[in-house]
């Protein structure tokens, strides 16, 4: 049965089809990668240029808690705004769409019928699309902000997001803190090594949602991060020369 091809990302029965498309959500996916990744390189960034200036670990936990903090809710207030600021324009479009449907519904109606005849609609279905798209005003609104515009049936919530941005940059950039939580020795080699496999995890798991290999896309970020911390131990270093 297609159903249970194991190829297919989900079913296609009726019955599966009808709750997927009436439960739509929204996928936070980008807000949770970007706060992880954020969160492990700033934190794992205080541990290095503590590390390579040579200062006590003690340091390492008030300035990385500091970062968890307010870097933290420096990022989810700004995606919240963000993304606040996307669900303003979208209401904003179809306030003016409908306002236009109002003003000019012929116009409106033409800017239907030619977006699908560019579909591959003519004659009498062209016809019948347009006339049922534009019988529903919501329809006709949702129509044009799609395909005029580009959006999407609904935008995401900015509290959500703002929210899996915070969640993750807490989650992902406590881990380099552990070591000068719970060892007194070789703690800035423990937090390395967490940290990097933190960074793999992260870029495995994006690969689910993407067409990279989950090895390429682990090690990519697995690369990336640790550049950011290496830059972070050079400056570090750099630092405690000045200060000699």
């Amino acid at each position: 049965m297609e159903a249970g091809d194991p190829k297919l990302e989900h079913e296609h029965t009726v019955e599966a089809i009808q709750k997927r498309i009436s439960h739509v959500e929204h996928s936070y996916l980008r807000d949770w990668i970007y706060g992880g990744i954020d969160g492990t390189i700033t934190t794992f960034a205080v541990v290095s240029g503590v590390a390579g200036a040579g200062l006590s670990p003690a340091i390492v936990l008030i300035l990385g808690f500091a970062n968890l903090v307010a870097d933290g809710f420096s990022m989810a207030a700004s995606n919240f705004l963000g993304t606040r600021a996307e669900h303003d324009d979208y209401e904003n479009l179809r306030a003016i769409e409908r306002r236009h449907i109002e003003i000019a519904p012929e116009g409106e109606r033409e800017e239907v019928r030619q977006i699908y005849s560019n579909k591959g609609f003519s004659g009498d279905e062209l016809e019948t699309a347009v006339n049922l798209i534009t019988a529903n005003k919501d329809r006709w609104v949702n129509t044009m902000l799609m395909e005029e515009y580009g959006l999407p049936a609904q935008v995401r919530s900015p509290k959500k997001a703002a929210a899996s941005t915070f969640t993750a940059f807490a989650v992902c950039g406590f881990i380099p803190l552990i070591p000068y939580l719970f060892t007194k020795r070789y703690d800035f080699l423990i937090s390395a090594v967490l940290t990097g496999v933190v960074f793999f995890i992260i870029g495995s798991l994006k690969s689910r949602w993407t067409n990279s290999s989950w090895y390429r896309s682990g090690s990519e970020t697995f690369v990336i991060g640790g550049l950011a911390a290496s830059l972070a131990y050079g400056v570090g270093v750099l630092l405690k020369g000045l200060s000699v």
